[in-house]
């Protein structure tokens, strides 16, 4: 499947996985500045999400092979791997199916294990939005305000906004196909997926998508990983500190 990217910078390769219901956009800042230390960075839309293409089938193996067809096309390897969230769950899947093509795993904010479906009332707000005719993003955001009250994490949904023809609204994702496949979002690793390459996990300090106990398991797949904590920060932590981000991420690609 075709993977639409932004491609920032020259050097060595520096792929960027988004989270669930976002796209490569949202690291465009951040992908700048990682572009300025000789990266070549590249911001991919997933599967289903952004400008990426439309399918009715989704799940973390088709991700990791998209990116592996990716990495084919644009002759990559050696790769820096950086994912948040659902993204980090295709970069782990991915280095444990892939690892002649790593360099080094940066994965934010979520753990190999299973997590229950909790994007209910964001799916419901969404489904709403792409039901009601909307001409402008302040009533698309008023409307949402309904489903979703904190204000960060509507801006964040609401990039998924375009004018589909004039003054005609749409998003971008493929709202349908991801309700469909809901509880793939959150599958596991299977027990004899391992990577061990060097791998960084960065947890923000008061998200509990990473708990103390997930530690144990971080290390059965990933050997040769460590875990470190942004304080005062959610799942978005990339979004809330991304001075304290980026530092964490540059100090940790740049060792040898």
């Amino acid at each position: 499947m075709e993977l639409y990217s932004n491609i920032i910078g020259e050097g060595k390769p520096f792929l960027i996985l988004h989270g669930f219901l976002g796209m490569g956009d949202n690291w465009k800042t951040l992908g700048k500045r990682f572009s300025e230390n000789g990266y070549e960075v590249h911001l991919i839309d997933q599967r289903n999400h952004g400008r990426s293409a439309h399918t009715s089938e989704f799940s973390y193996e088709l991700m990791a092979e998209d990116l592996k067809e990716y990495c084919d096309q644009h002759n990559l390897k050696d790769i820096v791997l950086l994912g948040h969230s659902m993204g980090g769950k295709t970069a782990m899947k991915f280095a444990c199916q892939y690892p002649e093509l790593m360099g080094k795993l940066i994965v934010a904010d979520i753990a190999p294990k299973y997590y229950a479906p909790h994007h209910q009332t964001i799916l419901e707000g969404l489904t709403m939005l792409s039901n009601a005719e909307l001409t402008s993003r302040g009533e698309a955001d008023e409307r949402l305000e309904e489903y979703i009250k904190e204000w960060g994490v509507r801006q964040f949904l609401l990039k998924n906004l375009y004018w589909k023809e004039k003054g005609k609204l749409a998003l971008r994702m493929n709202l349908e196909a991801l309700k469909e496949n809901i509880n793939e979002i959150g599958q596991a690793l299977t027990s004899e997926e391992t990577f061990s390459g060097l791998s960084l996990f960065i947890n923000g300090g008061n998200s509990n998508y990473i708990k103390a106990e997930d530690k144990s398991l971080i290390k059965e797949h990933f050997p040769n990983s460590v875990v470190l904590t942004i304080k005062g920060v959610g799942h978005w932590l990339h979004a809330e500190k991304p001075d304290e981000f980026y530092e964490a991420v540059i100090e940790f690609i740049n060792k040898s």
